[in-house]
């Protein structure tokens, strides 16, 4: 029997209907103006904090619709934008530096939606509003610091070689590292040695010096490679750090050779802004210095190999100027317990941390080491650029005594409390930056902008879509009205696909993608229903009409569909930021409408016209 589907095709078809309007529908709600509490650095978020939080909003008399504490953030919703701004000017002081008082919109998704995953779609900057920066890598400071690690790699290496030296050091004249031997057999056995273990440098003779030395620097492609990673390492740090702190769908992308376009919806305030996304940071491990007077170095007279730290957990410490491991190596720290109990942190390294950690605490077993946080703040002084220079913090955040060699896999000990331990894992986790960074540009798109970016996108889609409904009903009639049902279907399915994939974002150019799917989707019934009038004019029977039409048509529908669908995964893949936007957009919109236009409109056809004596079609 012509056009009948079997019934699993139906009920195929309102399963995924029900199941795009499931996933749509946590849009219909809105969002809450809320407070987000988060803490700076690894500082402890608990329910002591919660209810110092909500008796200032008691106090304040500031109504707040509920509170919860969770993933180490406290989020109070209030009823209104203004007692928002209230809440966050009655508790943003009184917490202290250590913790973020950041403005939200959290999610009014009822729990029952909450319970299936459902969550609503992520807003871009330019709907939601927040703020926006451009970040500069300080490429000078990356390439000093490859340099200063390939003076502690040719000591190492040629120690291990037992190979005498008289001295290496870093020549940033000439933008290379001097190799001072002891007599021209060590130095063409250090040359050899060294041109093998590090075929991306280049190894040459100093012909302005009769000393036996030899220069090497980096060759272009390991300049480039350096100048990379330090940006794709940095990028890495600070989605992580971003992560950690809870700020909801961060953008973190390259921009130009040497900058990072961080975006943060949601949130208002610039200042707060740079505290979520914290100074650039870095972590050096360093042995703590044992033949040094405290009490001498506290009055100035500091070993030479040694370096003063007055704030340390337990009081000043001298620590030595060399640094024997960096936080980029740190692939992951987690808090945990140890066999009696105790709070420890676990720390995995990558490859070659693991061999310097094994080099450094072979020899140092039972000596205590050090993890040094360090910070690069902005100052009021500004370079010749114009740009802010930047002023070194440093804070040693935990000293542990090695009890073994350790290798790729260790932990710390000795810490009183989990909390402690937990805030160490964070630091550690989110990484150190290979070089500082700073903010160049920064700009906030309110949310009374976005909010107007919405209206005027809502407005161009409820346009396009209200002019095609009334085009469709008027010329195709009946049919029409089919093709307008798998319209506002295609519509829900958009929203719901996109509301389910979690790193989908709808922007401004996302909205003129479903604009343009809009149009594209109505074109696929438009072929059909016109094949099917050709069929009827040729004096089939309805019944054959509505075969032929959606068989003939299927290949040509199929067609311009793929080829679009091509160019919008081109897009999606060279494209950045808003042309991403509009990609994801288009390409959901087209595998959507094609299952509505083809599969969801013969359903319709099938169920109401299907395999009856029809004399008449209303097309």
């Amino acid at each position: 029997m012509l056009n009948k589907y079997p019934m699993w095709k139906y009920v195929m078809v309102v399963m995924i209907l029900l199941i795009g309007a499931l996933y749509s529908a946590p849009n219909l709600y809105g969002e809450d103006p809320a407070i987000q509490v988060s803490g700076l650095r690894g500082a402890q978020v608990s329910e002591v904090i919660l209810d110092d939080v909500l008796k200032k909003l008691d106090a304040a008399e500031i109504p707040y619709k509920k509170s919860e504490l969770a993933d180490d953030r406290i989020l109070v919703r209030l009823t209104n934008e203004e007692d928002q701004l209230k809440a966050k000017e009655a508790i943003g002081d009184s917490l202290g530096d250590e913790y973020i008082v950041a403005l939200n919109l959290a999610p009014a998704t009822p729990e029952w939606l909450q319970a299936f995953g459902a969550s609503p779609l992520k807003l871009g900057l330019d709907l939601r509003g927040g703020v926006h920066f451009l970040m500069e890598v300080d490429m000078n400071e990356a390439m000093n610091k490859s340099y200063t690690q390939m003076v502690q790699d040719f000591r190492a290496d040629l120690r291990e070689e037992k190979l005498r030296y008289r001295g290496i050091k870093r020549e940033i004249k000439l933008d290379a590292v001097r190799v001072e031997m002891r007599n021209e057999e060590d130095l063409d056995e250090a040359r050899r040695f060294l041109a093998k273990r590090y075929p991306d440098l280049v190894v040459s003779d100093d012909y302005n010096t009769d000393e036996f030395d030899v220069l090497i620097r980096m060759s272009e492609q390991k300049i480039k490679e350096t100048r990379q990673y330090a940006v794709d390492q940095n990028i890495t740090i600070i989605r992580n750090r971003v992560n950690e702190l809870g700020v909801a769908e961060p953008l973190v992308q390259r921009q130009g050779q040497d900058r990072i376009v961080v975006q943060l919806p949601g949130v208002q305030d610039t200042a707060r802004a740079k505290e979520i996304l914290g100074a650039t940071a870095t972590l050096e491990f360093k042995m703590v210095y044992q033949d040094g007077d405290i009490g001498a170095a506290m009055r100035g007279r500091v070993p030479p190999k040694a370096k003063l730290y007055e704030s340390a957990p337990r009081g000043p410490v001298l620590l030595e100027k060399r640094v024997r491991l960096t936080g980029d190596h740190i692939v992951d720290a987690q808090s945990s317990f140890d066999e009696y109990g105790m709070p420890q942190v676990t720390i995995n390294l990558d490859t070659k941390g693991g061999n310097k950690m094994s080099a450094m605490t072979k020899d140092n077993v039972g000596n205590p080491m050090a993890v040094v946080f360090i910070e690069y703040k902005p100052t009021e002084q500004k370079d010749e650029n114009g740009v802010a220079k930047l002023k070194k913090i440093e804070d040693v955040i935990q000293i542990a005594t090695i009890q073994s060699r350790l290798g790729r896999r260790f932990s710390i000990t000795g810490i009183d409390t989990s909390a402690e331990a937990h805030n160490l894992a964070l630091m550690l986790r989110a990484g150190a930056l290979i070089a500082p960074i700073q903010i160049v540009e920064e700009r906030t798109v309110g949310p009374s902008l976005g909010q107007e970016n919405i209206n005027a996108g809502m407005t161009a889609v409820l346009l396009g879509f209200g002019l095609v409904l009334v085009f469709m009903l008027f010329y195709y009639k009946k049919f029409g009205l089919v093709a307008n049902a798998a319209l506002a279907a295609n519509l829900v399915l958009i929203i719901g696909v996109m509301s389910m994939i979690p790193g989908a974002t709808l922007t401004l150019p996302g909205i003129a993608g479903i604009v343009l799917t809009v149009g594209m989707a109505v074109d696929a019934n438009v072929l059909i229903f016109e094949r099917i009038r050709e069929e009827l004019r040729d004096k089939r029977s309805p019944q054959q009409a509505i075969h032929h039409g959606y068989d003939s048509a299927f290949s040509t529908i199929a067609d311009a569909n793929i080829t679009t669908f091509i160019a919008a995964v081109i897009l999606f893949a060279i494209g950045t930021g808003p042309v991403k936007g509009f990609a994801i957009t288009l390409a959901i919109g087209i595998a959507t409408s094609m299952f509505t236009a083809i599969v969801g409109t013969r359903a319709i056809v099938n169920a109401v016209w299907g395999g009856k004596k029809i004399d008449k079609l209303s097309i």
